[in-house]
């Protein structure tokens, strides 16, 4: 009998030079928005994966990096198939906005948390913007 385990998987609020934080629609989360990452590979620490993540979906290097929070996504219909995530949040800065996208990406927006909130944020990407803001 195969055994499923959940997956872990890491994104980051990422502020740029004027503290506008960047938002992204993907083809993954059925038209909602959320935050850059993915999946942590087999030897990649948490930072690592973060790290690289960034770098392939959106071209950008983070500095900052410090932990935001703990999620979790079992069966979510929000996103394109069955899953069961551990996402693992970060905070982050990059120096520039210049967004590099890969084929993941559909949009992307730099805006203020209270901007990100009129957008159909995925549920995930809510709850770590409201944590961001109530620093």
């Amino acid at each position: 009998m195969h055994k499923q385990y959940p997956l872990t998987t890491v994104g980051a609020l990422v502020t740029g030079p004027d503290d506008k934080i960047l938002i992204t629609q993907t083809t993954k989360w059925r038209g909602t928005w959320g935050v850059p990452g993915g999946k942590v590979d087999w030897g990649d620490t948490l930072e690592q994966a973060l790290l690289r993540e960034f770098r392939e979906e959106v071209g950008l290097d983070l500095h900052q990096v410090r932990f935001a929070l703990l999620q979790e996504a079992v069966n979510d219909p929000q996103f394109i198939h069955t899953s069961h995530f551990i996402l693992v949040n970060y905070y982050a800065h990059s120096q520039n906005e210049t967004i590099i996208p890969n084929e993941e990406i559909v949009r992307w927006a730099w805006v203020t948390p209270d901007e990100a909130l009129s957008y159909p944020l995925n549920t995930y990407t809510d709850t770590l913007v409201k944590h961001y803001m109530s620093l």
